[in-house]
């Protein structure tokens, strides 16, 4: 199953990122993540304020994506790296100023995160002869504070499966909806199209489009509204909002999943089938046309398939042996198409 995380910036004051940290123990987010060298994070007694952040993720079980540089150390008060290991930091990004050696050395005590977009294929030959485990190794793309310089999902996808077959675990970012960092203030995506967007469907995009293994909010906070909706993503499940005929609300508020065999036509619900087991009658009623979002359960002419829930993902011809039952909220029809392997959805009346 896929993970998610946020960011912590010290600019930002340890009693809001105790707020956020505290929002992502309880959406069920286990990761963050923090720069420990960016150049405008001046703030008063840091190795202090960067050991309290510390303590603070731990008590929430928050494992911490750290991006460090050789002198992140001295700043800090440690002598080495393996000291490192007590507090909540489970990951390690370098970037530069460290050998392979060292690399591989750390990668035996933390998870080693490379800068996707920079790591070269000279690099990799090198770790690679020197015997590296890269199961020890993740890849994290940048975010992009400037307008117009992130990513294509296209190119994101790309250089995600060449890391992934190496067995790396791929991260990556999106924008957040309320409160974005500065100076700009303009959205911290990888993916350029998701600087504005809605950030569930950014994550599944990056999930299902992007094959990304661990999803991070780039910016300061989001929105109750994107909390709620990414801590059902970390449980595997996306909250569809719909109309539905009251005689067939027995289907909402419960978790469904799309078969893992996915069609590109319906989502088909695993559960659903049982619903003819349990006495209920499903008879034939008014063909009615079957457009994108249709929610249509089978009736009796589908014999065994009775009971059967399906949503269309696109416009269908109209079918005499499923009675159409609801429709999706145009708000939610986007995250209709990544709906898909196995991944769970809940219909919420509207």
């Amino acid at each position: 199953m896929n993970q998610f995380g946020i960011s912590l910036y010290l600019g930002t004051g340890y009693e809001k990122n105790k707020e956020i940290i505290e929002k992502a123990k309880r959406a069920n987010l286990g990761y963050a993540f923090t720069s420990l060298h960016i150049p405008e994070e001046s703030v008063e007694n840091y190795a202090e304020e960067v050991k309290r952040l510390l303590d603070l993720c731990k008590r929430c079980s928050i494992s911490l994506i750290v991006d460090i540089g050789p002198r992140t150390l001295q700043k800090l008060g440690y002598r080495r790296f393996e000291e490192l290991k007590q507090t909540s930091i489970s990951h390690l990004r370098v970037d530069y100023g460290f050998t392979y050696e060292q690399i591989i050395d750390l990668s035996k005590s933390f998870q080693i995160v490379f800068n996707a977009s920079t790591l070269l294929e000279k690099d990799i030959r090198e770790l690679q002869k020197r015997n590296a485990d890269f199961t020890r190794f993740s890849a994290c793309h940048n975010f992009y504070p400037k307008p117009l310089t992130g990513l294509s999902i296209a190119k994101t996808r790309s250089i995600n499966d060449n890391l992934r077959q190496l067995g790396m675990t791929t991260m990556a970012f999106v924008a957040g909806d309320k409160e974005l960092r500065g100076p700009l203030k303009m959205g911290l995506p990888t993916v350029e199209a998701h600087r504005r967007a809605d950030v569930l469907l950014s994550m599944l995009q990056l999930i299902k489009d992007c094959h990304t293994d661990i999803c991070i909010v780039g910016d300061i906070d989001i929105s109750d509204k994107a909390w709620e909706n990414v801590g059902k993503l970390s449980q595997g499940y996306v909250s569809l909002k719909a109309d539905i005929d009251p005689a067939y609300r027995f289907i909402t508020n419960r978790i469904h999943h799309d078969r893992p065999d996915s069609s590109e036509y319906v989502i088909r619900s695993q559960e659903s089938r049982a619903y003819a087991s349990q006495g209920r009658l499903f008879p034939a009623q008014a063909v009615k046309p079957r457009i994108r979002g249709s929610i249509s359960v089978s009736n009796e002419g589908y014999l065994r398939y009775s009971g059967e829930l399906e949503i269309a993902r696109r416009d269908l011809e109209p079918e005499p042996k499923v009675n159409i039952v609801g429709q999706i909220d145009e708000a939610s029809l986007p995250y209709l198409d990544y709906i898909t392997d196995g991944m769970g959805f809940e219909l919420i009346q509207s």
